[in-house]
């Protein structure tokens, strides 16, 4: 299956400032297979090293972490030579070896014709929680994200669709009836499916939704065993109780996150480490409410007021037990539910592009979905699970602040009127 990553892998390859690569992410997002297949299509050789499935590993970073010392013992390991700029490095669950990761500062000084790259689903929580020395500036460091809209379509053979979608996207023209009905209902299958590799696959193969749900809880039942072996003793069950509550208030008209929703009398000071344990896994996101619309947004969100969505879209049907039939014909029983839905699927497409999300509100309570900076402009986004795209809050974002223009996602077809771009939910990958 195509992942986006790899072009991004072969241009850090060619780069002359190349530096050892760290790719985190998530659990089961498709770091190893996607890092591996690399190796395999552009290296003579790959020489692959998992901390988790030989523990003795360690032992061999122990004393000397010099690339002079290592190179020789990993190549008698790996049983291979490892060739300067012909073999690539692999490092992987490197967040349980502390001394591996800091030595890639030294091949970063000292052998930087060694090509290297790591992976860790909790490195985020290791170097966080642990006295890591974290070789800053000495290493590349990119987040892979589940697969999106665009990778679930490929995947099921719509390449064609997919350069529809984004010619029409660029010239703000409505698809082909035929083609948008077909796109909405891929839109409505990834919403299911999700984009964890291991059940996009199972779907290409099978098309069988219970199959792919078991896959799904087994994804789910990973991530739970996760919060207990990585995470303090105190801080277990409260991350626990945070996860399972993030889908609950997604289903409330009002998304942002409350405490009290949580536990009776719940405060930020008893939960805040367990939704950072959340963030740093890779499992959840935070978007924060924007109280200025000016550059650059970071300086002004609201620290005290934001949204928490999930990295997937698959795993949140998962965790809600929705039938999928339920979700591929929208039926009225999920009407509360739609709208946190929705709005989690827009933030995946666009934190997998890139984006810092943020959202906004009035006084009066009008509300913008996300904020983006978009080639140097402020945007406001405007999330509909339907086709009823009447947006009051977003008339008053526009008479406040000017946008030069304004994205409306919803069931519709492309157009621009207004100075509002229509782009349909399917297309959230193309922002």
């Amino acid at each position: 299956m195509y992942r986006k990553i790899m072009s991004f892998l072969e241009q850090w390859k060619k780069s002359q400032h190349r530096k050892p690569l760290i790719l985190q992410g998530a659990r089961q997002v498709g770091k190893t297979y996607s890092i591996l297949e690399f190796g395999r299509t552009h290296y003579e050789n790959v020489a692959y090293f998992n901390f988790e499935t030989n523990p003795k590993l360690n032992e061999t970073f122990g004393e000397n972490i010099s690339p002079e010392y290592l190179i020789p013992i990993l190549s008698h390991i790996a049983g291979q030579t490892i060739v300067k700029e012909k073999t690539l490095i692999v490092f992987d669950e490197v967040q349980l070896c502390e001394r591996a990761l800091t030595s890639l500062k030294y091949f970063c000084e000292d052998a930087p014709d060694y090509h290297i790259i790591v992976a860790g689903s909790l490195l985020g929580v290791a170097v966080n929680r642990k006295e890591f020395s974290f070789p800053v500036g000495k290493v590349d460091i990119k987040t892979l994200y589940p697969m999106d809209m665009e990778e679930f379509m490929l995947a099921l053979g719509e390449d064609m669709l997919v350069a529809q979608i984004k010619e029409h996207f660029n010239e703000n023209t409505p698809m082909p009836s035929a083609l948008h009905d077909k796109a909405m209902q891929l839109y409505r299958k990834y919403l299911v499916v999700g984009g964890m590799p291991e059940c996009v696959m199972l779907f290409t193969q099978t098309k069988d939704y219970i199959l792919v749900r078991h896959t799904q809880d087994t994804i789910l039942a990973s991530y739970l065993n996760d919060m207990s072996k990585y995470n303090n003793l105190n801080e277990i069950k409260k991350t626990r109780l945070a996860y399972n509550n993030i889908t609950v208030q997604l289903s409330k008209k009002n998304t942002r996150f409350q405490y009290k929703l949580m536990k009776k009398g719940g405060r930020a000071s008893e939960f805040e480490n367990a939704i950072e344990w959340l963030c740093l896994s890779g499992i959840v996101s935070q978007v924060y409410r924007v109280e200025q619309i000016k550059k650059p947004l970071e300086n002004y969100h609201d620290i005290d007021a934001f949204k928490i969505y999930v990295s997937d879209l698959g795993l949140l049907c998962a965790k809600k037990d929705l039938v999928a039939n339920d979700v591929l014909y929208m039926v009225e029983e999920l009407n509360d539910f739609k709208g946190g839905m929705v709005e989690n699927y827009v933030n995946v497409q666009l934190s997998i592009n890139g984006y810092k999300t943020y959202y906004w509100e009035s006084e009066r309570r009008a509300e913008i979905d996300f904020v983006i900076q978009r080639d140097g402009q402020i945007i406001p986004i405007e999330v509909k699970s339907a086709d009823n795209t009447r947006a009051k809050s977003l008339k008053v974002y526009m008479e406040t602040h000017k946008p030069a223009y304004a994205i409306k996602l919803s069931t519709k077809n492309f157009g621009f009127e207004d100075n509002k771009k229509n782009v349909p939910l399917y297309a959230a990958f193309c922002i």
